[in-house]
């Protein structure tokens, strides 16, 4: 069946989150058609940020102290100019969603009331009124402010499957998006001389998640199948207390209640962390992951102790614990560590901009720089709000100087073949989990390689959802593998500390990735399934 191109516009934005949200706002009155497979306010991981958003507005706070926290944070890979300019600009930012109708907490006198995050030298983190619900009061904002702005477009019911070049499917700029509509299965695109990919992390690529099943990398998929260049992809952030109660994806306990003085004991109520970092449970997120592995690896189970603080201002994690017949008050909470946030995708410049032309990206998509190896807590929030106004302002003034009308060959489009496949998702998120997860090894992930290849391979022809997955968990296998050093969410024990030569980004594309899935595939060293 033939694609048809269903609307044009200015802009069109892939994804419905804080990113693609905020930059359609900030685009009006340009018309934007925002796609979705969800409806306006639907399932998101924004939605489901529980801590806040970090900026420096308190009065003893300033910016070069976030700078310096987000430099530690990031293991010394983080980039500096990218760190200051959008830690100066979150203030900013933060009166915005408040006259967007975002419901800050707020003290008697009016002053927003902070709370302290891992890593954070200090109280910066800006909640909502509704204690752990930052996430979903910002969306209900911003969803708002959306069906109130004429000029945005939303197109619900639609899965983003690949970019669309000019001139054919290889070749020349980005000229909209290939899209296939879940109602009916048909090919339809959406054409615009500028495209903004927001489609959020990819936690759905491993079995044990805190973000929703469907973020599973698809908009690093479609940007590496177009050619763009990918950064940092091995750097994958394990939440280390999400709860163990048999949910998936997993509910998560926000790090603000180690902040506010919960702290993690083990099976024999021993309180471990102190064993692992002078920080403890306030420690970053990759190293209390990592204490906890390490637990589970001795045989024990480990638990969030919360008897001794107030946990009525955390109403997702009493509803949660409430689901597992737990109480806070009186009882431990088992946790473990599962994927929450990837610190690479595809690489941008300060606006937002990737390396084709017509292509920009915002959120957990992109990889700007700021997270450098390991991202502090709450800064994902404000990079998304920051980055998706600053996308938005430079599509704004491409557009502005006139593009050429997308000239779009339906007949080159690829097929978009969509076979269950669900029994090979599975399976593919347990190899991440068990070979790609909290701590890597080089035999390890030669055998992720090899079986994700043949997952992708089955899958081309197929299924383009599972064929995405499989090559975006290949790529962060391979980059993994290149990367033999010890560093922020990378662990690997065959490579346990950090290495000066290493202490730099990763740049690839799909191309160089494929040369390191060659290797891997002509080792002789036994799979998995060989060993067994």
């Amino acid at each position: 069946m033939t694609a048809e191109i269903k609307d044009k516009a200015d802009v069109v934005i892939v994804g419905s989150g804080a990113a693609g949200l905020f930059a359609a706002l900030t685009l009006a009155p340009r018309r934007v058609l925002v796609l979705s497979e969800k409806p306006l306010g639907g399932v998101c991981a924004s939605a489901w940020s529980q801590g806040g958003i970090a900026a420096a507005v308190a009065p003893e706070d300033t910016t070069e102290s976030h700078v310096a926290d987000t430099l530690k944070a990031g293991a010394g890979i983080t980039d500096v100019d990218v760190a200051r300019t959008l830690v100066e600009a979150a203030p900013k930012y933060i009166e915005l969603l408040a006259k967007y109708g975002v419901k800050f907490e707020r003290d008697e006198n009016g002053a927003y009331k902070l709370s302290r995050e891992a890593c954070h030298a200090r109280r910066r983190v800006l909640k909502a009124a509704a204690g752990d619900g930052f996430g979903a009061e910002m969306m209900r904002a911003l969803v708002e402010a959306v069906r109130n702005t004429p000029s945005i477009v939303y197109v619900e019911g639609v899965s983003a499957e690949r970019l669309v070049r000019r001139d054919g499917a290889t070749m020349g700029a980005v000229q909209g998006v290939l899209c296939r509509r879940i109602a009916d299965g048909k090919a339809v695109v959406y054409a615009a001389p500028a495209v903004l990919l927001a489609t959020g992390g990819l936690g759905g690529l491993f079995a044990a998640t805190s973000n929703p099943l469907h973020a599973i990398g698809r908009g690093v998929a479609m940007a590496a199948r177009a050619g763009a260049v990918l950064s940092d992809l091995e750097f994958v952030q394990f939440h280390p207390t999400v709860l163990d109660i048999g949910e998936d994806p997993a509910p998560l306990a926000t790090e603000a209640l180690r902040g506010e003085g919960a702290y993690l004991v083990n099976s024999r109520g021993e309180r471990f962390m102190l064993d692992y970092h002078e920080a403890a449970e306030l420690a970053p997120r990759d190293v209390v992951s990592r204490g906890i592995f390490a637990q589970i690896q001795k045989g024990q189970k480990t638990y969030l102790d919360c008897r001794h603080i107030d946990t009525a201002h955390f109403p997702a994690l009493l509803q949660a614990a409430g689901r597992a017949g737990l109480n806070p008050k009186r009882d431990l909470i088992p946790v473990m560590p599962a994927v929450h946030y990837h610190m690479g995708g595809v690489a941008t410049d300060l606006n937002g901009r990737a390396s084709l032309h017509g292509l920009w990206v915002a959120g957990e998509a992109a990889a700007t720089g700021l997270h450098g190896a390991n991202r502090l807590a709450s800064n994902s929030l404000m990079e998304a709000i920051v980055m998706g106004a600053r996308a938005a302002e430079d599509m704004a003034a491409f557009v502005a100087k006139g593009q050429p009308a997308p000239r779009i060959n339906l007949a080159d489009l690829p097929k978009l073949p969509a076979a269950d496949m669900e029994n090979e998702r599975q399976q593919l998120r347990d190899i991440m989990t068990d070979l790609v997860g909290v701590i890597r090894n080089e035999q390890g992930m030669k055998d992720a390689i090899r079986e994700l290849s043949v997952i992708g391979a089955n899958a081309e022809t197929r299924d383009t959802k599972t064929a995405d997955m499989a090559l975006v968990a290949r790529m962060i296998a391979s980059c993994a593998l290149a990367r033999t050093e010890s560093r922020g969410g990378h662990c690997r024990a065959d490579y346990p500390m950090p290495v000066k030569a290493f202490q730099k980004r990763t740049f690839t594309t799909l191309k160089e990735v494929e040369g390191i899935t060659a290797a891997a595939l002509l080792s002789r060293k036994a799979t998995r399934e060989t060993a067994a």
